[in-house]
């Protein structure tokens, strides 16, 4: 009888574990969800600064002919500032819930708190910071090892980074075709 209990309670703990299936796809959701929110944070951060203000970036010896291979630059697109932006923009990642879609069960994060202190409708998004602690890891993650790619895609104003970073370059996302641009 003892076995029988036993056996029961092993199923019954197995059955409310993600199947592996289910947790690589839940894997990949948490990763494509990080990469898109971090495209969204980068843009916005980029956004903020003034458009005006320009960086003298190049080496700044004295080339025998005189002259020298400086150009300027605009500040929010520098490698400098860029970098100085992927070091703080997965801290954002606590801003997103998690939601489920009802049809294939996949998850998508979007943002919770809005930026200039308006209300946001909650009623669809899931709150848990076990989520929010895996997107900023994913997000740290993604900002390290596709920091090369990230300074590409961010120096040079381009349409769809979601797409063209999560999507074609990072293999993160593959389902971010599905995915309206209005999500993360």
């Amino acid at each position: 009888m003892k076995e029988a209990a036993l056996l029961l309670s092993t199923c019954l703990l197995f059955s409310l574990l993600p199947s592996p299936i289910q947790a690589a796809r839940q894997g990949q959701d948490i990763r494509c969800g990080a990469c898109r929110a971090l495209v969204d944070e980068m843009e916005w951060a980029i956004s903020q600064v003034d458009p005006r203000k320009m960086i003298q970036t190049g080496s700044f010896r004295i080339n025998p002919d005189g002259s020298q291979s400086v150009r300027e630059v605009p500040l929010a697109r520098s490698e400098g500032n860029l970098l100085e932006l992927m070091e703080t923009v997965c801290e954002r990642m606590e801003d997103y819930g998690e939601r489920t879609d009802a049809v294939n069960n996949r998850k998508s994060y979007i943002r919770i708190k809005s930026r200039n202190g308006e209300a946001t409708d909650l009623s669809e998004a899931t709150l848990d910071s076990r989520v929010t602690a895996s997107l900023k890891f994913a997000c740290e993650a993604i900002a390290e090892q596709h920091e090369d790619e990230l300074v590409e895609f961010f120096s040079h104003e381009t349409e769809n980074v979601k797409d063209k970073l999560c999507s074609k370059r990072t293999d993160l996302c593959d389902h971010a075709l599905k995915i309206p641009h209005d999500e993360l």
